[in-house]
């Protein structure tokens, strides 16, 4: 528990006001996706010794930009391994996480890891996003899943039309890496475009980006 602690020190450089569950559960994801991971290959095994800084802080970018109130519901697209969701879903027990992925095995270990740090707020499906009929979300968030005119297609049916609290629009939050212009003309869409690396001084940053797009 000691490593992860260590590791957690790099959570903890950006943010702070943690209470001692959210602690425990950031600090128990090192262990459990080791595990994991040594019997369903849900992420790099290379990144596994940056899962902290490449995985976990990666999907706090969006903690940092957007303050989800209180009851909001935010659908995480591709969830994969649980990135952004279960991290997002720590930092805001309060807010509702539904976590979707084509794959099955992945969503066993989403379920498996947010068993075991008992996360009340998350709820999975194994489907794809365009099978998803019956809810509407206030947010979908998503990480290097698909090109954004793809992303965008797929969200805008799932989002709610209405202002949140705090005069927040429902919109789609994506995770990205490089070169993003030709996606961005392609998409038709006009995202707000933030750079992580001002967020956070890490040099894995430098060529990330988050996109929001609002109804």
């Amino acid at each position: 528990m000691e490593k992860a602690e260590k590791k957690l020190e790099l959570i903890t450089k950006y943010f702070s006001d943690f209470s001692p569950v959210q602690v425990e559960q950031f600090n128990a994801l090192d262990e459990l996706y080791k595990d994991w991971n040594s019997k369903i290959n849900v992420i790099s095994r290379k990144d596994m010794d940056s899962l902290y800084e490449k995985h976990v802080l990666h999907s706090l970018s969006i903690a940092a930009a957007f303050e989800f109130v209180d009851g909001t519901s935010v659908v995480d697209l591709g969830t994969g391994g649980g990135f952004p969701g279960i991290p997002l879903a720590i930092f805001f027990p309060n807010v509702k996480f539904h976590l979707i992925d084509s794959i099955g095995k992945k969503i066993k270990v989403v379920d498996a890891v947010a068993e075991a740090i008992g996360l009340k707020n998350v709820t999975t499906r194994h489907s794809r996003i365009e099978d998803i009929k019956d809810k509407r979300f206030d947010f979908v968030v998503s990480r290097a899943v698909a090109p954004l005119k793809d992303l965008w297609r797929w969200s805008k049916p799932l989002l709610k039309k209405t202002a949140l609290e705090g005069n927040q629009h429902p919109g789609l939050v994506c995770l990205k890496g490089g070169d993003l212009a030709a996606e961005i003309s392609e998409s038709g869409c006009k995202p707000r475009v933030m750079q992580v690396y001002d967020i956070f001084k890490e040099d894995f940053f430098r060529d990330k980006y988050m996109l929001y797009v609002r109804v």
